[in-house]
């Protein structure tokens, strides 16, 4: 049986600042853009989780929020020097780390450079070497699996330390509520609940064709899940699945002129990546918040698959069609393309995304214990 650990860093960009800047510690802060600017929370410090700031909110909300709010212009440069130095630390004990950001990644240490047998002294070792060489705390989940291990790192944050051992999975999948799982955000939740689905156990005995009616063709994911059965290896390369670009404007757009302008210009600069990479993309999709900060994405796929900017470009543009943008006025948009190759006719993919989030995700930021 594999060991798996995830690890995630607590509240990263917020706890590097607060490291750095001693008049920051104990206090509320939000790493991101400034609410004059239109600014979006990147990160928030426990402390101001406290009062509900949470990332991908608008800095003016977080402000209303907490009015003593300390506002930091996040330094990616500084975070992924330290990121380097934590992933450093990982790679001495194991080979097979995935990352899955700057701040987490799952580590199978069923071997490891330690010759240590049990997982839990490996990842409490983890935890002291990165407090070490970093003076920050993460948080850690052991088990059997990738999809216990990260729902188990976010159970005790932060610097906690949550062990589900072989003969412990079934009482822990039953403390489970259905949107635990990292990608069953609350549209999905919600049609599960319409089905009687409230626990994650709740899911073994569903009817199969009502919950294939409110999870599409996923229902057989969420079943292994359900069972506590997850077969993903932990992958060290993982080939990039998506590439993207968004902007949120200073001042909210009605033009629809403007609107297809600034769309096509970011589907060819993602288009001009795929060129650079000699990868083709089959999915093209477009997010759009309006301005109450409703946001919406629509998608198009098709084979084979292209890097061609033109192709890409219409298609993001035809996706307005489906869409109130121009006549409710826009705050962000975005076009990203996904399912990468470097085949125009890639193989048909399973279930289940390889960078551990659930394929139907409507959550729209990151799951348990994000940055």
């Amino acid at each position: 049986m594999r060991r798996i650990i995830h690890i995630d860093m607590d509240a990263f960009y917020a706890s590097v600042e607060q490291r750095d800047r001693p008049e920051l510690r104990g206090k509320p802060v939000a790493v991101g853009g400034r609410p004059e600017g239109r600014g979006v929370v990147a990160a928030s410090s426990y402390e101001a989780r406290a009062f509900g700031v949470r990332s991908a909110m608008s800095m003016a909300r977080a402000l209303r929020l907490c009015p003593r709010l300390a506002i930091v212009p996040p330094d990616f440069t500084k975070y992924r020097a330290v990121s380097a130095d934590v992933f450093a630390i990982f790679r001495a004990v194991t080979p097979l780390v995935e990352p899955l950001s700057l701040d987490e990644a799952y580590l199978d240490v069923t071997e490891n450079a330690w010759d240590e047998p049990l997982a839990v002294n490996v990842a409490r070792r983890l935890k002291e070497q990165i407090h070490a060489a970093t003076r920050l705390t993460a948080s850690a989940g052991v088990a059997p699996n990738k999809f216990l291990a990260k729902i188990a790192s976010g159970w005790k944050k932060p610097d906690g330390l949550t062990v589900v051992a072989p003969e412990r999975v079934e009482s822990f999948l039953r403390r489970l509520p259905v949107d635990a799982l990292w990608g069953v955000g609350p549209v999905t939740a919600a049609r599960l609940r319409s089905i009687q689905i409230e626990r994650l156990v709740d899911v073994r005995h569903a009817d199969p064709e009502r919950l294939r009616r409110a999870v599409g063709s996923h229902a057989g994911w969420l079943i292994d899940l359900a069972h506590g059965i997850d077969n993903r290896p932990v992958e060290p390369s993982r080939p990039r699945k998506s590439v993207g670009t968004e902007n949120t404007f200073s001042q909210d757009i009605a033009d629809r002129a403007r609107i297809v302008e600034e769309l096509t210009a970011m589907a060819r600069e993602d288009a001009e990546w795929l060129a650079r990479k000699g990868l083709f993309a089959k999915t093209v999709t477009i997010k759009v918040r309006y301005g109450d900060f409703t946001t919406i994405t629509r998608s198009d796929t098709r084979l084979p698959a292209t890097s061609d900017a033109g192709s890409l470009a219409r298609r993001a543009v035809a996706l307005l069609d489906r869409t109130e943008a121009g006549a409710r006025p826009v705050r962000l948009l975005g076009v990203s393309l996904h399912g990468l190759s470097d085949d125009p006719q890639p193989p048909a993919q399973k279930p289940g995304s390889p960078d551990g989030h659930l394929p139907f995700d409507d959550r729209g930021n990151g799951g348990p214990g994000s940055a």
